[in-house]
Parts: C-alpha cells; structure tokens; sequence
C-alpha cells in the first residue's frame, strides 16, 4: 500500500514550495468499497451488448421506412406523373396558380413546371390557355 504525503523541498523553495511524493505504508489493508472487478467488467459488457443491439435495430427500421416510402426514394413516380427528383426539382406544381410577370412566355413557364421535358407541359398550358401568348399580371392555373 502507498500514500501521498507533502514534502518539502528547500533546494527550490522559491519555485516550488511543495511537492508530493510516495511513500509506503505497511501493515496497511487496502479499503475496498462496492462490486467486486469481475461484476463491474460483466455489467459494463451486457449494456455495450444492448447499445449495439439498439444501433443495428434503429438502422433496420430505418432503411425499411426509407424503402416504404412511395415515389420519395429510389426515382419513384408521384402523383402528377413526374419522377421524385424531377417533381422535387420543379418550381410549379399541378394545381398551383401562377402570376406571370414581365418577359414570361408560355415556354419559360413550361420549363419551371418541368425542367426535363418541357414540351409536355407547354402542351398542356396551352390547352389550359386556349392560346399560346401569356400576358404579364395573368393568372395561370398550371395543370
């Protein structure tokens, strides 16, 4: 067994009054308090054990919600016929109402409803319109 115990050190005293320094103590039995070592590394395993199972099993229920999801993963399709990236990728979306402003043509709105392939949404703005001129502070319900 071994103690500390506060000595003093002339040759640098103005430096460093004190120190600390071992010494050993015999006859002296150690005060052990608590579980015994075994136990502690035996409880430490079991919740490292439960951690890891807890990390696996919200990886699980993770990627099988991900993969649930329809039309938001993997390039699915969503309700307006587009791909998940090219309809989160859109500016317009079906049913929205949009106010033309200054320099807008029905093919520049046609392109912010569907960035790939403009041409199906032109048709269908110029179905909606009955004509293929857009005048600015119009309203336009997008198909």
């Amino acid at each position: 067994m071994a103690a500390i115990e506060l000595a003093e050190v002339e040759e640098y005293e103005e430096f460093e009054p004190r120190r600390l320094r071992l010494v050993s103590i015999q006859g002296v039995e150690p005060v052990r308090t608590g579980r015994p070592l075994a136990a502690r590394r035996a409880a430490r395993a079991r919740m490292l054990q439960r951690r890891r199972r807890t990390l696996v099993a919200l990886g699980l229920v993770t990627g099988l919600i991900i993969l649930a999801l329809p039309g938001a993963a993997f390039g699915g399709v969503t309700g307006a016929g587009l791909p998940g990236d090219l309809a989160d990728s859109s500016v317009l979306a079906s049913g929205m109402v949009y106010v033309v402003h200054g320099g807008d043509t029905v093919n520049s709105i046609a392109r912010l409803m569907n960035p790939v392939d403009p041409s199906i949404a032109r048709r269908d703005l110029v179905r909606e319109l009955g004509s293929s001129v857009v005048v600015p502070g119009e309203h336009v319900l997008i198909p």
